[in-house]
């Protein structure tokens, strides 16, 4: 398509084809309009003449919902399959799934890591979408998850401890979070189910008061109890780059870390929405999954 006069890039996707500022900046950021071939990464960078625009049309492999209600969907996602597209060049991701079977104005309202499984609310319209969103923002969403750790866990604690994003060059290696006294405020309680001595492993219900970036993962390394599988928290970084660069097999990965796939499950959502009170589970048996991935 040609832009006829010089403009800004966000602008231009919003007076030309109606996108939100919202939508227009998150297609720039993701690399989905170019020119001359080349990403326009910026979204108030100016263009002029000829672009080309990479649209999104999702598509279903028939992934079920968990729940379907008037205002939101559950959907249950399986270990290995990202919420978003990373980039221009993901054929396949949840936003797929929801959309292709819940239309253009379903969005999800919160995440989960790639290799966690489980429970992912999304809004089926945009005020619901927004509404969701506030929840979690307030805190008004109670999350429950699953974890197999390292180590016999013997009592309920709460760790209180302030998460701090690394600060490294390596943009991979930046999602990195620890303990540190300058970080946020962070809380995750903690309960165990189960101890399996064949494995020295415990089954952990995990509750996080607060929503950091990797936050249970970094609490249960901090309290030395890593969660088996994890290929990040508990690694040398010589194996996290390779896990990162997709260079560690998976006979490795399970020598160093208990478990081909991170186990750990979002198990349980807990909320209240326009009067009406939720408590939605999962159907996995996840204490088959995690001896399943450890074998």
């Amino acid at each position: 398509m040609m832009v006829p006069a010089r403009q800004k890039a966000f602008l231009y996707l919003m007076r030309e084809l109606g996108y939100s500022q919202n939508e227009a900046q998150s297609l720039i950021c993701r690399g989905r309009m170019l020119q001359n071939e080349i990403p326009i990464t910026k979204s108030a960078q100016e263009i002029e003449g000829a672009i080309e625009l990479i649209l999104f049309e999702p598509h279903t492999r028939g992934l079920e919902p968990h729940t379907v209600e008037e205002e939101f969907v559950v959907f249950e996602k399986p270990s290995g399959m990202l919420v978003h597209p990373q980039n221009r060049y993901t054929e396949y991701s949840l936003i797929d799934e929801l959309k292709a079977q819940f239309g253009s104005d379903a969005n999800i309202a919160h995440r989960i890591d790639q290799e966690t499984s489980g429970l992912v609310l999304c809004g089926r319209s945009k005020q619901s979408e927004r509404d969701l969103k506030m929840l979690f923002e307030t805190r008004n969403i109670q999350k429950k998850y699953l974890a197999m750790v390292h180590g016999k866990m013997e009592e309920e604690l709460v760790v209180d401890a302030p998460l701090l994003r690394e600060n490294v060059s390596n943009a991979q290696v930046r999602m990195v979070v620890k303990v540190d006294p300058s970080g946020k405020d962070s809380t995750t309680r903690f309960r165990p189910i189960r101890y399996f001595s064949e494995t020295d492993t415990t089954l952990v219900e995990c509750a996080p008061l607060t929503g950091r970036q990797h936050q249970i993962r970094a609490h249960l390394f901090h309290v030395k109890h890593p969660i088996v599988g994890d290929p990040v928290y508990g690694q040398s970084d010589d194996n996290l780059t390779r896990y990162l660069d997709r260079e560690l097999s998976r006979e490795e990965r399970i020598t160093l870390s208990g478990a081909r796939r991170l186990l750990l499950h979002a198990n349980e959502l807990t909320f209240e929405l326009y009067g009406k009170n939720y408590t939605i589970t999962s159907n996995t048996d996840f204490e088959e999954v995690c001896f399943l991935n450890m074998q």
